[in-house]
């Protein structure tokens, strides 16, 4: 993978500034994503929980194909990133002033929609940009993504031990003054141009996108990674709520220790790829995935809350290994005027379609199973790795792969 042209697009400095956008786009969602929970319970809106985590999937559907075509076809992925952040901070800022102020649980709900739809693309176009401009992007990019993890994590904890606001709307105005700053700093992203020249209506709109799904490997890897993201929504919609069962009053620090383990795969994940085919990372993180739910079912069903955390903490690991290794696949994969569309098709069943279906279904099995006492944890989590372990076998066998020594890419 190479840069777009020269020194200076490769240099340290570029380095730097996309080092802090991720930073600062990190803590963007640490700030209220792991607290909202707790957040919507002390204003007495518990049964809206589901709602509001079906919601931002729901609205972020077809923004990531729509922002990867501009993307790869109309507008400089930079200046489209820059832009869709400052106008998400305007309405991420809106929607937890309404919840502040005691409106109608439906402002909160249409405006981190209005969010949701505006920011669906800004993982992909990010991800764009840094792949795009980094030499030996499968070395660098997992440091560069690094940034990401560490600012959730001083989001959270900033959220429980400085602004104690883990069951405040505070956590929300941190988050949209972050996601301001961060739309003023990605001006000063390097310029990535669009390659692609597509110009019918189905290119306009990224549909193109799902072209990628006519070859096996592509299908397998799409479909199995929106089947792995239905039960991984329940980390943060009800992980947060089972320390708080568990005994533990600052759960939203408690939820950061995922990210410690994030780092050190984040250090590692990048070596790991040159090694190992991707078959293979990608079959190990969704094997740990179900030891890691399996670790909190038991933990819900012993009360003891040392297995849950250790299974946040392996949550971290799983997560990074799968998905940035998938984010370097698809760009070492497919053709560079695809780029955009195809990491906006990743992160419509990442963070769209994967986690609109896992809100139902997170929270039709958090109903049925968990009782008001709190019992049914082990229940509600071993059904949700249940579902990981259809993701492995189907990936076992589906998947075939790239060997070494085919063209374009190491083994995938």
């Amino acid at each position: 993978m190479h840069g777009v042209t020269g020194t200076s697009t490769n240099g340290r400095g570029v380095f730097v500034r996309l080092w802090l956008v991720f930073f600062l786009q990190g803590m963007t969602p640490g700030f209220w994503m792991p607290a909202l929970t707790n957040i919507l319970k002390a204003r007495g809106l518990e049964d809206w929980v589901a709602l509001v985590f079906i919601v931002p999937p729901l609205c972020a559907v077809i923004s990531p194909l729509i922002g990867g075509a501009l993307a790869d076809q109309r507008v400089a992925a930079d200046r489209l990133f820059a832009w869709t952040s400052l106008i998400g901070s305007v309405a991420l800022l809106a929607a937890f002033g309404t919840l502040h102020a005691g409106w109608n649980p439906w402002w909160f709900v249409a405006l981190l929609g209005c969010y949701s739809l505006v920011s669906g693309p800004a993982w992909g176009l990010l991800t764009t940009i840094a792949l795009t401009n980094l030499s030996e992007g499968e070395r660098k990019f997992p440091l560069v993504r690094l940034g990401a993890t560490l600012g959730w994590m001083l989001a959270g904890v900033t959220t429980s031990y400085v602004l104690k606001a883990d069951t405040s709307p505070t956590a929300g105005y941190a988050s949209a003054a972050t996601r301001m700053t961060v739309g003023m700093l990605a001006f000063f992203l390097p310029h990535t141009p669009p390659l692609g020249k597509g110009s019918s209506w189905q290119s306009r709109l990224g549909l193109d996108a799902f072209s990628l799904m006519k070859h096996r490997d592509h299908c397998v890897f799409f479909v199995v990674t929106a089947i792995y993201s239905i039960p991984l929504t329940a980390f943060y919609m009800y992980a947060p709520e089972l320390l708080k069962v568990l005994g533990d009053q600052r759960s939203t620090a408690t939820m950061t220790l995922a990210q410690i383990t994030e780092v050190a795969a984040m250090l590692l994940v990048g070596s790991v790829m040159m090694k190992f085919r991707v078959k293979t990372v990608l079959l190990w993180s969704l094997g740990l995935s179900v030891v890691r739910f399996g670790m909190s079912g038991y933990a819900g069903a012993s009360g003891m809350i040392g297995w849950h955390i250790a299974g946040i903490m392996l949550h971290g690991m799983c997560y990074t290994f799968y998905f940035i290794t998938a984010q370097v696949f698809l760009d070492r994969r497919v053709d560079p005027g695809m780029r955009g569309q195809a990491q906006g098709l990743l992160s419509l069943v990442t963070s769209g379609l994967g986690p609109l279906v896992g809100a139902v279904v997170c929270g039709w099995v958090r109903r049925h199973y968990v009782t008001a006492d709190g019992h049914g944890w082990l229940d509600f989590w071993s059904i949700l790795a249940g579902i990981i372990a259809v993701c492995f076998v189907v990936f076992a066998v589906f998947y075939r792969g790239r060997e070494a020594g085919d063209p374009g890419t190491q083994r995938a």
